[in-house]
């Protein structure tokens, strides 16, 4: 038997324990999470030469992997088809599946697996909101956006395999076909090809395979599971009504899909694209403007684009994906209210409506507060970037075409290059790396932030003063 003093000093330990777990804020923990699973990609990267990958990775190398791999961005400062081994592709690939789901949403579904009902602390620090989906509970909504996501890579492997076998062997298309189905809906963009899908250019069955595993995984779940609900309602012929960020979802991404289509496609018609059939330029500028916005796979080199088409797909890289996807950027819905605020106010009208629907304006209010705070972030990364580069003993100044584009797909978690990722310096990686990382966690992390009130607030407020504004 313990003796008494040590029996005290056991429960306190305890009972601190337990405070501080009550005390860590949803954000908090999802940073947390997120920056110990980068620091054990990192580890393993490091520690595991010869079996993970080829040759030797620095520190700094392995730190960039592992962030782009769970931060779902797709930029190497290796080539994966050479250097990394069967064994480095797996790891490299479980990476990218955890970063995607989120740490919290597994950890959610082995409580439920288990029979545990969640407590209420642990219900607050699921990832996924549930306001879309008041009906669901926090384990049903895990349950339904891993089985979800299972069910559309299994699917997306299948497809792959089929439009694989006849050309890589019917064995040798079993991992590609996996690996590239796990990437494209998480928006991760690796792959086990050299030169990504440059390959398959004259190839629309496979690129269209990806580009809708792409548009999944960036919809976001909630909007998956209104849509099946909404489907299922039809089917029964029962009243069912589609919420208003659904609405703004769909509009927004088809709007975005096809104005970059055929943006891209006619400014590098006879650029990159040339020599193609009509057909295959449509593909590929579809493909173009589905992985501009969340993926990072790549069937030109972007190092040959017009400037015209690295601005336009530098804008669609910042807009990103859709709430509670695996995609980033300041998402699909801030972009939309945004524009729709700009409207109501040029009109002279104090609200923001949409489907006769008025939004209330704290949500406005984040929208813009979000669109700031990126574009600062944005910015400054830009800035370090072109000055690490642009320094060092024997450096040739940087393009700034290059840095700027590095920048923004690293910050929006796409995984699109100009080419220069393995020519970064150290402090460059290191920067990269912190913009992946801020670009994945930062911005939801604002989000909540902004969302929460403040408490203890009071209707308090100073006198109004009016400032010119334009």
């Amino acid at each position: 038997m313990d003796h008494p003093k040590l029996q005290q000093s056991k429960t306190a330990r305890r009972i601190a324990a337990r405070g501080l777990w009550q005390r860590i804020t949803p954000p908090q923990l999802f940073v947390a999470s997120f920056a110990g699973l980068i620091l054990a990609g990192t580890i393993g990267f490091r520690m595991l030469p010869g079996i993970l990958y080829n040759g030797s990775l620095s520190w700094v190398d392995s730190l960039f992997m592992a962030t782009s791999a769970v931060c779902v961005t797709g930029l190497s400062v290796i080539t994966t088809a050479h250097r990394l081994t069967i064994a480095g592709e797996i790891f490299l690939l479980l990476l990218v599946q955890l970063g995607a789901l989120g740490i919290l949403t597994f950890t959610s579904l082995i409580i439920a697996a288990f029979g545990r009902r969640l407590s209420l602390h642990q219900e607050s620090l699921v990832i996924v909101r549930t306001d879309s989906a008041p009906h669901l509970s926090p384990r049903e909504l895990t349950r339904s956006i891993v089985r979800y996501t299972v069910i559309s890579e299994v699917c997306g492997a299948v497809l792959l395999y089929l439009l694989w076998g006849p050309k890589l062997g019917w064995r040798d298309a079993v991992w590609p076909a996996v690996f590239h189905s796990v990437s494209a809906f998480c928006n991760a963009g690796f792959s086990t090809f050299s030169d990504s899908l440059c390959s398959f250019q004259q190839q629309p069955e496979i690129l269209l395979v990806v580009s809708g595993l792409i548009i999944l995984g960036g919809l976001g779940f909630l909007t998956h599971h209104e849509l099946l609900t909404r489907f299922r309602a039809v089917r029964t012929r029962t009243a069912f009504r589609m919420s208003l960020q659904t609405r703004i979802v769909l509009v927004t991404t088809a709007i975005l899909l096809v104005t970059g289509t055929l943006l891209l496609t006619a400014m590098e018609w006879d650029r990159t694209l040339a020599g193609m059939s009509t057909r295959d330029r449509l593909v590929n500028g579809l493909f173009m403007s589905v992985t501009s916005r969340t993926a990072g796979f790549n069937t030109i080199d972007y190092g040959d684009a017009s400037d015209s088409s690295v601005l336009v797909t530098m804008l669609l890289m910042s807009i990103g994906g859709s709430p509670g996807s695996t995609a980033g950027g300041l998402k699909t819905t801030t972009f939309a209210l945004i524009l729709m605020m700009a409207w109501s106010r040029l009109k002279g009208d104090e609200h923001t409506t949409a489907w006769y629907r008025t939004i209330p304006h704290q949500t406005a209010s984040r929208a813009v507060g979000l669109f700031t705070a990126g574009i600062a972030v944005a910015f400054t990364g830009m800035l370090l970037l072109t000055v690490s580069e642009s320094m060092g003993p024997g450096s040739e100044p940087a393009l700034l075409r290059d840095c700027v584009f590095e920048a923004v797909s690293a910050l929006n978690t796409v995984g699109l290059s100009t080419g220069i990722t393995s020519e970064l310096s150290s402090a460059g990686r290191i920067i990269t790396a912190l913009l992946m990382f801020l670009g994945r966690v930062g911005m939801l992390t604002l989000a909540a932030a902004l969302t929460v009130r403040r408490q203890g607030s009071v209707g308090f407020r100073y006198a109004n003063e009016d400032v010119v504004v334009g």
